[in-house]
């Protein structure tokens, strides 16, 4: 009886805390002017949702056996802003060897998981494309922020190499690769593909397809030592940026200075890549001349073996200089990625309708953290343009529009009674942006625009305003409902509550050297709590493993608690368990079992 009170009264307190959530969401949802509202909210920066693709199978010895691959996704990874972009990773042969689900990128440690997670890849039989682009599209569907801009980077070394035992077949393969293709299409999933053809035989075709199919790019190469300057390139596609080249270096052992312009005062980000098989040490200076030091608050600094990365944050505008000092005679390429705060927005038409003859006056501004440029040496130092698609016909003319002021501005003539769409695509060296696409249908003399590039007259409620008012309330009555079950739900709660998700299971032997092949447990079967050695399935050898428990914790994570005698590491640090140790989905702890010398490694997916 104590104990059923105790339970009802945590969740009285629990609904007592939910319920004023739901209301506020209540009347911000039925709110008539809620729609309105959160269209003319300025957009937030572009951020990236990207799922690493990797061929760990053991062709890649010979393709790339210095793992170039591993280097270079490393410093996409860092070049990678820190407020908000996240990253996954799927690592495949014939199967699925290891998968990190999206991370949110925060701070430096979090880049430091990601790249410590590709350290410890390792490599194994066969390969089959199918299985790693299947899971691909999987962890962005389970993950991807509906605002972000998701994307694929597969890197693959040769064609699909099946096991004969398994039974299946390549036509099996092509089945679920095409499917998994049409998924991503559909799901606006673009698939960059980086294939490394070192020993000739390369089918290009596969590769090129998925990228084709999916509105990606796709890249091949005979060296892998090419592959840092290519995820530059992938990562400056993606978000409309440009690779900056800056002349290359042949170091003399004495600092060589090089000019680094920031063109203009929109650059959230500057990131200089210095790419050098032997170590770099580099200096910078600002504008004014003077020496800033690497690392600052404003310069971050990431290095590895094959790169060196500067990260400016907000940079001032104008000449830096950077000056990088190698070994003798060794090349050292450097390259320039912008990030911008920068949307380009089509003003509203003058007219609703427009026919065969009509001249579409067109203007169109940009816009940094949704607040309107006005600063008109911004707009004269770029190139605009305003291209005109005729839907009937299929051509695209390309009309220079004037940049003479704060706008773009220009007019298009509609010649026939066509479908026409048009957008503007405004460029300088470092980026390009391009507005949203405005439809014209001449034959029946309706123009269609998207909503972040739509004007309203004055005074008058917007069309789709006058008829969604119902369903805001419809929404109000389902948010009542889905609160009145809520509260239904919190008080018949008890306190064995379930788990979700899944545990990633590998544990190495550290007299052998040998390590099992990752084992994927599924949480769902558990109630309250379990122990490691539960979810080892009781394993005698591993009775020590007891001593280790988890329970339920708030947001779909997980407490982790060890007993004396278990070590708990995360990022390579001894963990404190004693208050329960929280692990949220990618997050990864070694435990050490003393009596058996063994090490358990353990990753928390949803």
């Amino acid at each position: 009886m104590l104990r059923n009170e105790r339970n009802f009264s945590k969740a009285k307190n629990r609904l007592q805390r939910i319920l004023p959530v739901l209301l506020m969401i209540l009347c911000i949802t039925v709110s008539p002017y809620a729609a309105s509202r959160a269209s003319a909210a300025s957009a937030a920066p572009s951020h990236i949702d990207a799922v690493l693709l990797i061929d760990v199978s053991n062709s890649m010895n010979k393709s790339d056996k210095n793992k170039i691959a591993n280097e270079a996704m490393k410093m996409f990874i860092d070049m990678l802003s820190t407020q908000g972009d996240k990253v996954g990773i799927v690592a495949y042969t014939d199967k699925v060897q290891r998968e990190k689900a999206l991370l949110g990128i925060k701070s430096a440690g979090d880049k430091e998981d990601l790249k410590n997670f590709i350290d410890g890849l390792s490599r194994g039989p066969y390969t089959d494309l199918a299985v790693g682009m299947e899971e691909a599209v999987k962890v962005l569907e389970n993950g991807s922020d509906p605002g972000h801009e998701p994307m694929i980077v597969m890197l693959a070394d040769g064609n699909n190499d099946l096991n004969e035992a398994s039974g299946r077949k390549q036509s099996d393969s092509d089945k679920e690769l095409k499917a998994a293709v049409e998924a991503a299409k559909q799901k606006g999933y673009p698939v960059y593909t980086i294939g490394l053809n070192a020993d000739g035989k390369l089918n290009k075709n596969i590769l090129a397809g998925l990228s084709t199919e999916t509105g990606g790019k796709a890249f091949t190469t005979n060296s892998a030592d090419d592959l840092p300057q290519i995820l530059s390139e992938i990562f400056a596609s993606h978000l409309k940026l440009k690779v900056v080249p800056v002349p290359s270096i042949t170091a003399n052992g004495d600092y060589q200075e090089v000019t680094v312009n920031v063109p203009n005062g929109s650059v959230l980000e500057a990131n200089i890549s210095i790419m050098s098989s032997k170590p770099v040490t580099a200096k910078l200076s600002n504008p004014a001349g003077k020496e800033v030091a690497i690392p600052s608050d404003k310069v971050l600094l990431s290095k590895s073996s094959s790169y060196t990365l500067i990260k400016l944050l907000s940079p001032e505008e104008g000449d830096w200089k950077l000056r990088v000092k190698g070994v003798p005679k060794d090349k050292i390429d450097i390259n320039l990625v912008f990030n911008y705060d920068l949307e380009l927005k089509l003003d509203a038409l003058p007219s609703k309708s427009y026919g065969k003859g009509d001249t579409v006056d067109i203007s169109s501004h940009l816009f940094s953290n949704g607040t309107e440029v006005t600063e008109s040496s911004l707009y004269q130092d770029m190139k605009a343009v305003l291209l005109a698609t005729d839907k009937d016909t299929g051509q695209v003319q390309e009309i220079p529009l004037d940049n003479s002021g704060a706008e773009f501005k220009g007019a298009f003539e509609i010649k026939d009674n066509h479908e026409y769409e048009l957008k503007v695509r405004a460029e300088e060296s470092s980026f390009y942006r391009e507005s949203d696409v405005l439809t014209i249908n001449a034959k029946t003399g309706t123009v269609a625009t998207t909503p972040s590039s739509a004007g309203t007259p004055a005074g008058e409620e917007p069309a789709e305003e006058k008829t969604s008012n119902t369903l805001y309330y419809i929404i109000g009555g389902i948010v009542l409902l889905l609160a009145a079950a809520a509260a239904f739900w919190l008080l018949r709660s008890k306190a064995n509550r379930g788990f979700v998700g899944q545990m990633v299971v590998e544990v190495l032997d550290n007299n052998t050297g040998e390590k099992t092949y990752p084992q994927y447990k599924k949480l769902s079967g558990f109630r309250g709590k379990f122990t490691l050695h539960q979810l080892l399935q009781l394993a005698p050898e591993l009775k020590e493993s007891e001593k280790l428990v988890f329970t339920p914790g708030t947001n779909d994570r997980l407490l982790l608690r060890s007993g004396e005698g278990i070590t708990v590491e995360r990022s390579g640090r001894a963990a404190d368990t004693s208050r329960g140790l929280e692990m949220k989905s990618g997050d990864r702890v070694t435990v050490s079992l003393q009596t058996v010398d063994k090490t358990i490694s353990l990753e928390y997916l949803i």
